[in-house]
């Protein structure tokens, strides 16, 4: 065993404590097609939203984390429930009277409000291919009903078939006793209007491998369970599609927790072997509420791009798994400052450290040198203060503070310098709000005035932190209502940045100038 691949197997890090877990699954019983394969899977009931983005990011981290410590090759599937009924409206696509005439048809079958594609979950489909090219990722994508109707699926449908008692108890225990009466595993598409039916079964036909059901109008109606004329409920769908793939390792998010014996039963019913699971914590929206790609609350995969770079947001994707995220636009500028931290630590961390380190999942252990001398957190107060509009508002002060910095050299700050001033634009600009000093934050504010116009120190931002902390330290205790007051008096924030940092990137006759127009209630 190499050194490297050693060290991978000690990791604490997440992806290689998943990674080893999968290593040991196929140690016990090496897969029969010859590779280790890792789903995720997707309902195309909605636009596709950030939680998507998260699962297939996250198993890619592990499945490159598996690849540190197995020459066994890997795949990728991202599995869409395209054939599944639409049950609602989304509240967020237009032609929603069109919409509704196609309720309960399959997703594939259903009109595509924007016009742009043959149905929408085509449409949906697309997007989803869109975000995660985009990325890079590397998969191979499933439609469901393709996969159906091409007869991938047949062989588990059949045994579905004949073993249906058997699966038909694991599914009768976790449903109540109303819910009983008419269930089936089985839904039939109905031949006639298209419409996936929610009926009981009449007959099950374990020979002939057919179903008899009346539909609606009370017709009686008798389909094969192949070639697509039927499809599976949802958490049945579950555990056969891990069987008919031999899937090796799936993550979901907390809400299908309850449900992995059943998925797991039924994957084992019908002839295959239960998959590794891992189980994330859901994303919140401001309101602490789990975000739905249904409603369109919390964040898009575009929106979070508007502002930040993709980078930020598999970092933001890779921190506390487990743990229940807030997923709103004020994560945004801490999320990309940090991810450019690791960056920084990377190159001068042992082995040891750098398995550890975020930036060695999300570049698949090659991450690029970080050249984003100005934190975004410092470029959003520049913008603040400076009422920038463009990003050449901010080179200008970038060039003074790091001589031989230039867009072309340095793109990942020219693209940071964009963000920061969108961001300042739709989210900073609506809801600062400055406020008049006190009369003991005055006469501090004086001093450090008089000390900056006497400062011959350049732009020496230890220098400045260390004036701008002499004062403080003088007349405020704590220390934080000192640089509160700074944030609120000057920025029209509760927080900031390092105030020594900040004034060495403005410019110390601009510090002063800023200083001057508080002292004069201009701010405020």
């Amino acid at each position: 065993m190499s050194d490297l691949r050693h060290i991978a197997m000690e990791s604490k890090a997440w992806p290689f404590e998943e990674a080893r877990a999968v290593l040991k699954r196929i140690e016990k019983t090496p897969p029969k097609k010859g590779y280790v394969l890792f789903e995720t899977g997707y309902g195309p009931s909605g636009l596709p939203h950030i939680g998507t983005f998260g699962e297939v990011l996250r198993t890619t981290m592990i499945r490159r984390a598996f690849e540190m410590i197995s020459d066994m090759p890997t795949k990728l599937i991202c599995f869409s429930d395209d054939m599944d009924g639409m049950r609602k409206v989304p509240g967020n696509v237009p032609n929603q009277d069109r919409l509704r005439e196609d309720l309960q048809r399959p997703l594939t079958s259903v009109y595509d409000p924007f016009e742009t594609h043959e149905s929408f979950g085509h449409h949906n489909n697309a997007m989803l291919r869109r975000f995660l090219d985009t990325f890079g990722f590397e998969y191979e994508f499933i439609s469901a009903t393709e996969f159906y109707k091409e007869g991938r699926f047949d062989e588990v449908l059949c045994r579905a078939a004949e073993r249906y008692d058997d699966v038909m108890k694991v599914m009768l225990k976790s449903l109540r006793e109303e819910r009983q009466q008419t269930y089936s595993i089985f839904l039939p598409i109905h031949p006639e209007t298209g419409r996936v039916l929610y009926v009981p079964m009449k007959h099950v036909d374990a020979t002939n491998h057919t179903i008899t059901f009346d539909d609606e109008d009370g017709r009686e109606w008798t389909l094969p369970v192949t070639g697509g004329n039927v499809k599976l409920q949802w958490k049945p769908d579950f555990g056969a599609r891990w069987a008919a793939l031999d899937v090796d390792f799936e993550m979901y998010g907390k809400d299908h927790s309850t449900n992995t014996p059943i998925y797991d039963r039924i994957c084992e019913i019908l002839g295959g072997r239960k998959p590794e699971h891992f189980t994330y914590e859901l994303f919140l929206d401001d309101k602490g509420q789990k975000i739905s790609k249904s409603s369109g609350n919390g964040i898009s995969i575009d929106e979070w791009l508007t502002y930040a770079s993709s980078e930020s947001l598999s970092y933001f994707m890779y921190q506390k798994p487990k743990t229940a995220k807030r997923l709103h636009w004020d994560v945004i500028p801490k999320m990309v400052d940090e991810y450019h931290q690791q960056l920084r630590a990377f190159p001068d961390q042992d082995a040891k450290a750098q398995f550890a380190n975020p930036v060695w999942h999300i570049h698949g252990g090659k991450p690029p040198v970080s050249n984003m001398v100005v934190p975004f957190s410092m470029l959003l107060n520049l913008a603040s203060v400076s009422g920038a509009q463009d990003k050449e508002t901010l080179w200008g002060f970038i060039r003074r503070y790091a001589p031989g910095a230039e867009p072309e050299t340095h793109p990942d700050l020219d693209a940071a310098a964009g963000f920061a001033v969108k961001y300042f634009e739709d989210f900073v600009a609506p809801t600062r709000q400055f406020r008049a000093p006190t009369e003991p934050e005055r006469e501090a504010l004086e001093e450090l005035r008089a000390k900056l116009a006497a400062w011959d120190g350049g732009q020496d931002a230890e220098g400045l932190q260390g004036i701008v902390y002499d004062v403080g330290r003088e007349r405020f205790d704590p220390m934080r209502d000192w640089f509160k007051a700074l944030y609120q008096v000057l920025l029209g924030a509760d927080q900031g940045p390092r105030f020594g940092g900040f004034i060495a990137l403005y410019g110390v006759e601009e510090t002063i100038a800023l200083i001057d127009k508080a002292l004069a209630g201009d701010l405020a």
